[in-house]
């Protein structure tokens, strides 16, 4: 019986690599795929991961219908076994509900990849909308790290190294973005440094504003 299978975690715990290796390994057996992704680090039509694997996948858009496009490609003859589904937190809710409606009616298994909550620990509606219909929500075991060692649970949003918290939704960026960088970058922190908004740099008493530095006294 087919699945609709969510897993999630933080940047930087693997997500990627996870769905390349699965496709990979259904692909072997004979299975036929397709793989999805949205807004990924490396461009349009990519999916990659942050070892260094990048291949090409198609890219979901606002407009992308998932049971249209499983139900154009079986019409063309394809073998459409199951969807990797990368991103998963940038699709809308109700491109999940076609996913589920894949899996129920058309027999596709679909593994979706995705981070749950954004920088200000909210909910992405993709995200939510796969915690309430998965028939399996599996945390990743790959733990990133908060840079105090702790494991890490919450995306922050930097600026040349400095935690933000105001913002549009999504902004595409990456985790590897130096700190004299004007992009947007993102840092794993754990609960606590999240709360107190002190990123690797700022952890540095010579760079915490006072504030901070009264939080962390009080703490």
């Amino acid at each position: 019986m087919a699945e609709l299978v969510f897993f999630c975690g933080t940047m930087d715990c693997g997500k990627s690599t996870l769905a390349l290796q699965m496709h990979h390994n259904h692909t072997a057996r004979g299975r036929g795929g397709v793989l999805f992704t949205r807004d990924d680090r490396a461009g349009e039509h990519r999916l990659s991961s942050r070892l260094g694997l990048s291949v090409p996948a198609h890219e979901v858009t606002d407009a992308t219908d998932f049971w249209d496009e499983v139900v154009a490609r079986r019409t063309r003859g394809e073998a459409v076994d199951f969807l990797i589904c990368d991103e998963a937190q940038f699709y809308s809710a109700a491109q999940v509900e076609q996913l589920g409606r894949v899996v129920d009616d058309l027999d596709v298994d679909v593994f979706a990849f995705g981070i749950t909550t954004d920088f200000r620990t909210r909910l992405f509606a993709g995200s939510a909308r796969l915690l309430a219909l998965a028939d399996r929500v599996e945390t990743l075991q790959v733990q990133a790290l908060c840079w105090c060692g702790a494991r890490a649970t919450h995306n922050a949003r930097t600026v040349h190294g400095v935690m933000v918290v105001e913002g549009e939704q999504v902004v595409i960026g990456d985790v590897a973005v130096a700190a004299d960088d004007d992009a947007v970058g993102y840092e794993v922190l754990c609960r606590r440094h999240h709360r107190l908004q002190v990123t690797a740099l700022s952890s540095h008493a010579g760079s915490m504003s006072p504030q901070t530095l009264d939080m962390l006294a009080e703490d």
